[in-house]
């Protein structure tokens, strides 16, 4: 006991000793665990997207599972082996052989689009400029206080804008040249390491089963039964709100970018297939996706034809119209349980840390957490007898149907 005891007492001291070095480093040192944690990311990225890949593809290994032998994977499960032999390499082979077919099919005909969408665009461009420029020059002429007002700040800020180009923006574009030309070692590490990435996931696919009892081992080994529930649950509550976000997102957007493009083709839009690409990727971002996708579209074909412009503008309308009252709610459903102002908030924040993915993985992040928060409020509400439906709070604050302990009613 008394070994034990002074176990506990160093650990203790030890992991607060960590901290306090690790805050100190972060705030005042040269940063040293953000350095690790980084180099550990690059390490580890084959296998982070091996992790994803399998996630998103075990339900489509499953479907496999129950439909090619359902008599031999019962019959495993009830001798207690994690899978029948055979039908877990046959699931995988279908599997891909699903995936690559798609994959071949989407890229050999859109692929192709798209590159003589940019080439049509890159050709246009003298068109455009002289386009925006006519445009310009008569609004300018239009408007003579207009044009002088310009005239003005052009003058008042001629030497800024100088240094600005000779310090600011040359300095940049040298930078991005060189980000161009590394652009070529970067591609080809990413996908060296997407290769790597799929080898793991047949891996994890093939074993995953067993992966999950093994972490379920480790789980109970290091926590009592008690914690172990509420642990198992927590992640069961996670896994359906991220598997649900994640996959419904990424297939409402496939289904977005392709109706864009089937009726792009019917109103002949300029651009069809570069901006159905545009208005499907940028569709994963809840919330702010469209209206990123639709302002460069909508001015890439505002360029070709003001006219078709506005007939893409009310369609784009209609289109989220359509994805956010009927396509959205059958595939989503309320898999985060957020309302529209903490979406928005969770988007924000996520962006402005991590960027676009940032964007895209912070609504089902905050949705874990808005979950646990309301778990651990329904909880004490329940100790105290009091009502957990938030319509019960409309007005005066309800009473407590249990006595309040001496201890409560002195705070």
């Amino acid at each position: 006991m008394r070994q034990s005891r002074y176990w506990k007492v160093g650990v203790t001291v030890f992991l607060t000793a960590a901290a306090v070095l690790l805050f100190y480093d972060l705030l005042f040192g040269h940063r040293a665990a953000v350095v690790l944690v980084a180099r550990l990311f690059t390490a580890l990225e084959p296998i982070i997207y091996g992790a994803m890949i399998a996630y998103l593809l075990a339900p489509m290994v499953d479907f496999f599972d129950r439909h090619i032998s359902p008599s031999r994977m019962a019959a495993a499960k009830s001798d207690g082996r994690f899978r029948a032999p055979g039908v877990r390499a046959v699931s995988l082979v279908l599997t891909w052989i699903v995936i690559s077919v798609f994959s071949y099919l989407l890229l050999s005909f859109l692929l192709p689009q798209v590159y003589k969408s940019i080439l049509r665009l890159i050709d246009n461009m003298e068109t455009y400029y002289n386009t925006i420029n006519t445009w310009i020059t008569g609004l300018l002429e239009q408007n003579p206080s207009l044009e002088g007002w310009v005239a003005e700040q052009l003058n008042a800020y001629y030497k800024d804008l100088s240094s600005i180009i000779t310090n600011q923006v040359l300095p940049q574009a040298q930078m991005l040249m060189s980000a161009v030309s590394g652009g070529v070692v970067s591609a080809l590490g990413f996908l060296k390491n997407l290769l790597v990435g799929i080898i793991v996931s047949v891996y994890l696919l093939g074993t995953k089963e067993r992966c999950a009892a093994h972490c379920r081992k480790l789980v109970c080994g290091l926590f009592r039964p008690s914690q172990t529930v509420w642990i198992f649950r927590a992640v069961g509550t996670a896994d359906r709100i991220f598997s649900g976000f994640v996959r419904g997102k990424l297939l409402d957007s496939l289904i977005i970018g392709i109706i864009c493009f089937f009726f792009s083709n019917i109103f002949n839009f300029p651009y069809t297939p570069l901006v159905s690409v545009i208005v499907g990727v940028t569709n994963i971002i809840p919330f702010f996706g469209p209206f990123l996708g639709a302002i460069p579209s909508l001015f890439l074909i505002l360029l070709d034809s003001p006219i078709k412009a506005l007939y893409f503008l009310i369609f784009i309308l209609a289109l989220q119209q359509v994805d956010g009252n009927i396509i959205g709610p059958k595939i989503l459903g309320d898999r985060t349980g957020l309302s529209s102002l903490w979406v928005i908030i969770a988007i924000l924040v996520g962006g402005s840390f991590f960027g676009v993915p940032g964007m895209f993985f912070a609504v089902p992040v905050f949705a874990c957490f808005n979950t646990f928060v309301d778990f651990c409020v329904n909880s004490k509400l329940k100790k105290r007898g009091m009502p957990l439906s938030v319509s019960s709070y409309q007005g005066e604050v309800p009473k407590s149907e249990k006595k309040e302990t001496k201890e409560h009613d002195g705070l």
